[in-house]
């Protein structure tokens, strides 16, 4: 058995296993994880991510991150304050909303390590195909959860596991830089302990706020 990365509880399953990893699922919060034995090293990690191409100006980059921008604009005060958390090497998201009149900072851990930007708090943080890598489920949500001000609102695009039939051919799974799954009620589970409200405007965005 292994301790879920998310809630803690040790009662998890053996959920998947194949030639390259072993995943277990949560009964409690239902997060599938992969097991810690077979998460990549940092310097491995680093390089799958260098290889990804994530342009600013690429339009069909852009039409992707459009499904976070588009619920997410209407509901920000004019010339709110955003940080994109997980920004990768290329911040597409963040030119895409100081387009739109936003003041954006970025945080990645390899592309813009910038501790000061932790130091700040925002009205809105936008997470992108990121929650999926974090290899500390439970201290990441919190840290985000955290960088919000008292009226705030958290955007996170991550594929679900929600009507996901072959978990084996899944293509998500196949990622190996992807070791942390959320359903939906994984999402409730997390809106619920750092108290938050949820709503889903898509099927791969989550819009948390408080």
């Amino acid at each position: 058995m292994m301790i879920c990365p998310l809630c803690g509880r040790s009662d998890t399953a053996l959920f998947h296993e194949d030639r390259a990893r072993r995943y277990s699922k949560c009964p409690a919060c239902d997060l599938v994880f992969v097991q810690p034995e077979f998460h990549l090293a940092a310097d491995e990690e680093g390089r799958r991510y260098d290889l990804h191409e994530n342009d600013p100006a690429d339009p069909t980059y852009r039409a992707f991150l459009a499904r976070l921008a588009e619920p997410l604009i209407p509901l920000l005060p004019p010339g709110a304050a955003g940080l994109d958390y997980g920004s990768g090497p290329g911040p597409a998201l963040a030119t895409m909303m100081r387009e739109a009149g936003f003041r954006m900072s970025l945080y990645d851990p390899i592309y813009a390590p910038d501790e000061g930007a932790l130091a700040r708090r925002y009205d809105f943080v936008t997470c992108t195909e990121t929650a999926e890598h974090f290899r500390d489920p439970a201290a990441e949500w919190r840290r985000v959860a955290g960088l919000l001000r008292p009226v705030g609102l958290l955007a996170v695009m991550t594929r679900m596991t929600d009507g996901v039939g072959d978990f084996a051919s899944w293509h998500y799974m196949r990622d190996a830089t992807h070791i942390c799954f959320s359903s939906r009620a994984t999402l409730r589970w997390i809106a619920g302990a750092l108290g938050l409200d949820l709503s889903f405007p898509n099927d791969d965005v989550a819009l948390f706020s408080r």
